[in-house]
């Protein structure tokens, strides 16, 4: 696994050296150290850091607040302030750049430790829900493109599956699982939603816990249908066998 990179902002050269080896003993990467706010802005967008550990009362006209204010206009790099001061005042002023970590001096190592794993996490996290946020926009804008695919949550994040991969859909208690030739989704749904967001000229539900891609039928051996390619055998419910033979144009 790659290490994690940080930039330590701290004018203080003791307290900074000090930083920097406690995170080298954490098994973090320093990829620099800034003692004005000017230079933390330069170094942040020079070797764009996982996270920043910047120190609040910086010397300098660019506080470790203003520095950390014109970071986020221009990157998404999280920020942890360090800091003596926990007034009210200083709080407030703080919190308007929404930083993921507070660490109050002195502080200890696992301190450091616990703040930056808890900020990396957090910061995935809402990485996470942009990109699902944006691939959400990007469909409704360019619905006549996504006609043909459809979006699965696998493994904490959404996979694209073109409808014409797809074979059938089996109910499974509270899930149902979407089966491609290679590949099973199973997905916290019913198929009564699903069934709704599939074309009906391309999929048919033949039995209660069945739904099939017509265009994969092989051939029908009452009471059940099988698909092609992968020759599974899916049950014909009673009530749904008229409207398969009509779909089908049997003759």
């Amino acid at each position: 696994m790659a290490q994690t990179n940080v930039l330590v902002v701290e004018d203080e050269s003791i307290v900074s050296k000090d930083i920097q080896h406690s995170l080298k003993k954490l098994g973090y990467h320093v990829v620099g150290a800034a003692s004005s706010g000017e230079q933390a802005v330069a170094l942040a967008l020079e070797s764009e850091p996982d996270i920043i550990l910047m120190d609040i009362m910086l010397k300098g006209e660019m506080n470790g607040i203003e520095a950390a204010t014109q970071i986020r206009s221009e990157t998404n790099i999280p920020v942890i302030f360090l800091t003596a001061y926990a007034d009210e005042s200083t709080l407030n002023k703080a919190k308007v750049t929404q930083p993921y970590g507070y660490i109050i001096k002195p502080f200890k190592e696992i301190d450091i430790h616990t703040s930056i794993e808890m900020a990396l996490y957090k910061h995935k996290k809402e990485l996470e829900v942009l990109k699902e946020r944006d691939l959400l926009y990007s469909l409704a804008e360019n619905k006549e493109n996504a006609s043909d695919i459809m979006f699965v949550k696998s493994n904490s994040r959404l996979v694209k599956l073109r409808l014409g991969d797809i074979y059938f859909i089996e109910a499974l208690k509270d899930y149902v699982v979407i089966n491609t030739l290679n590949t099973r989704y199973t997905v916290h749904s019913t198929m009564k939603d699903i069934e709704a967001k599939l074309p009906d000229n391309e999929f048919l539900r033949v039995h209660r816990s069945f739904i099939v891609r017509l265009d994969k039928i092989l051939a029908i051996e009452q009471p059940n249908l099988i698909l092609e390619n992968d020759k599974k055998i899916i049950p014909i419910g009673g009530s749904y066998r008229d409207e398969l033979a009509r779909r089908l144009n049997l003759v």
